[in-house]
C-alpha cells in the first residue's frame, strides 16, 4: 500500500510543482511511496480526502468558499501554494502582434464555463478594461473537450492551461497572443489541500520536505531537463512544447519557492470572488488555509 495517495483536479504542466516531487524523485529520497490518479469528471477531489481515497490533493483555496457559504467547514484545509498566479493562455488561431483585449468583445472564446478559470478570466477582462458580457463563450466542458473543439474549428479564441496552447503552437494549430496571469498578479489560485487530521501526521511533515525540494528545483534547473523528466506524464504532447510551456511559467513567476499561502494572497482570490458574485462575504484565512506541516 502506498504511504501517500495523491489526486490532481486537473492535470496539466502548470502544477509541476506537484508532478515534480513525483518525476523528480523527492518523495522517493524522504522514504515515501506513493500513487497519484486525477479526479474524474464531474466529481471533485476533495471527495477523494473526504472517503480516504486520497490523502494529499491539487485544488484551489476558493473551492472552500462552497461550504463556507452553507456555514459549514470546509472538509479540507489548504496548506501549501501550487501557483500564485492565474496560468491560462490566450490562444488565436493566427500569429497577432497587434493584440489587445478588446478584440476578444464580440468574439467566439472556447473556455471555461464555469468554477476558478471562469471568475479569474472574468476578472481579468475587468482589469482589461473590456466588456465580458459582450465575449460569445463556447463552453463544451473540461480541458480535453475545450481543446477538441478548438481544433475541430470552433471560437476564433481558446482559454487554456499549458501545455494545450503550445501544443497548438507547435502543431502550428494556433498561436498564443494573451496570458491571463498578469492582469491579475499575486493570488491563491492554486493549492494543496488534505484533512486536518492527515495533516498531523509524520507523513505529512515529510511530503512537505519533499515538496519544498520540488518547489526549488523548478526555479534552478533548465526547463529542457524538467520537461524531459515530466514527458512520459505527457504522453501527447511534444518535448519541445512541453519545455516552452515550463519556460513560461518560471518566467511567469507562479513558481516561487516558499510553500505557504499568504493572506495577501488570499485577499487578491476574495477581491476576484467578490468582484464575480462568487462570495458574499471575505471569508477567513484560518478557515481555508493553515501553516504547511512541520513550519511553526
Amino acid at each position: 500500500m502506498a504511504d501517500i495517495n495523491i489526486q490532481f483536479t486537473l492535470f496539466s504542466a502548470f502544477y509541476s510543482p506537484l508532478i515534480a516531487t513525483m518525476s523528480g524523485g523527492f518523495l522517493k529520497e524522504e522514504g515515501l511511496d506513493y500513487e497519484w490518479s486525477v479526479s474524474p469528471p464531474g466529481k471533485s477531489a476533495v471527495d477523494a480526502v473526504v472517503d480516504g481515497s486520497a490523502d494529499v490533493i491539487q485544488s484551489a483555496p476558493s473551492h472552500a468558499f462552497t461550504a463556507l457559504a452553507k456555514g459549514e467547514p470546509s472538509p479540507v484545509l489548504h496548506f501549501a501554494k501550487v501557483n500564485e498566479m492565474d496560468g491560462f493562455f490566450i490562444t488565436a488561431r493566427y500569429a497577432d502582434p497587434e493584440f489587445s483585449w478588446k478584440k476578444l468583445e464580440g468574439s467566439e472564446v472556447v473556455m471555461f464555463g464555469g468554477g476558478q478559470p471562469n471568475a479569474m478570466f472574468r476578472y481579468a477582462c475587468h482589469k482589461a478594461g473590456i466588456d465580458y458580457d459582450k465575449i460569445i463563450p463556447i463552453t463544451p466542458g473540461g480541458p480535453d473537450a475545450i481543446d477538441q473543439t478548438y481544433r475541430e474549428g470552433q471560437g476564433q479564441y481558446v482559454q487554456q492551461q499549458g501545455p494545450y496552447p503550445q501544443q497548438l503552437s507547435h502543431e502550428g494549430a494556433g498561436q498564443i497572443v494573451a496570458q491571463v496571469g498578469p492582469l491579475i498578479g499575486s493570488c491563491a489560485f492554486s493549492s494543496l489541500a488534505a484533512s486536518r487530521e492527515w495533516l498531523q501526521t509524520d507523513a505529512a511533515k515529510a511530503f512537505t520536505r519533499a515538496y519544498a525540494k520540488a518547489r526549488q528545483y523548478l526555479n534552478e534547473t533548465p526547463a529542457k531537463e524538467i520537461a524531459a523528466a515530466e514527458l512520459s506524464y505527457f504522453p501527447d504532447v511534444d518535448q519541445a512544447a512541453l519545455a516552452g510551456c515550463i519556460a513560461t511559467y518560471q518566467k511567469l513567476g507562479c513558481w516561487t519557492p516558499a510553500v505557504e499561502i499568504t493572506r495577501e494572497a488570499f485577499d487578491v482570490t476574495l477581491d476576484v470572488y467578490e468582484y464575480v458574485g462568487g462570495i458574499s462575504e471575505r471569508y477567513a484565512y484560518d478557515n481555508v488555509c493553515s501553516a504547511p506541516p512541520g513550519v511553526d
